[in-house]
């Protein structure tokens, strides 16, 4: 790669990373996953630079690579082998309890894949409908519908937490 497109390359990761991450990790709920599934997808990206670079909206075409890593890792019967006999405890954000946290990924967990997908990417990675849309390679009008049924889901799941905290998890503006 000429050493101006990894420049570009490399900075648009480093802005990136982190926000790549998190989606990662509310996608799948497993950081080691997640860390799986942005490796691959900035490998991936970095192949194909030239030409993604030159995207209309990056940001979605990354996610659209990432939802799709993600898909691929759930289809393999290997994904689901455990290598160690107890999950390893996770830290917590500072904003958030680990009963909320926990809260939400079990709700996050209880949705099929393409809600989730959609959820994640509009509330959590701040993707317009339309981009939303591009990354998942459906229509407007899918993003919509399975956006809808995976906020009514989350709330049913939720349902128990008053109503301001619940839209917090939710993702939604007060």
């Amino acid at each position: 790669m000429r050493p101006d497109l990894e420049r570009d390359y490399v900075e648009y990761v480093r802005a990136r990373l982190p926000r790549l991450h998190r989606t990662a990790y509310l996608l799948c709920a497993d950081a080691s996953q997640a860390d799986d599934i942005v490796q691959a997808t900035l490998a991936a990206l970095y192949v194909d630079w030239k030409r993604a670079a030159g995207a209309d909206n990056l940001d979605g075409y990354v996610h659209r690579i990432m939802v799709r890593r993600y898909a691929d890792e759930r289809r393999r019967k290997w994904s689901r082998v455990l290598l160690r006999e107890r999950v390893p405890e996770t830290s917590t954000p500072a904003d958030h309890s680990v009963e909320e946290r926990d809260e939400l990924m079990r709700a996050l967990r209880s949705l099929p894949d393409g809600q989730r997908a959609v959820v994640v990417l509009r509330f959590f990675a701040d993707l317009s409908v339309e981009a939303t849309a591009r990354a998942l390679g459906c229509s407007v009008g899918n993003v919509k519908s399975q956006c809808s049924r995976g906020l009514a889901a989350l709330r049913e799941v939720l349902d128990s937490r008053p109503a301001q905290a619940t839209a917090h998890l939710a993702g939604e503006r007060p």
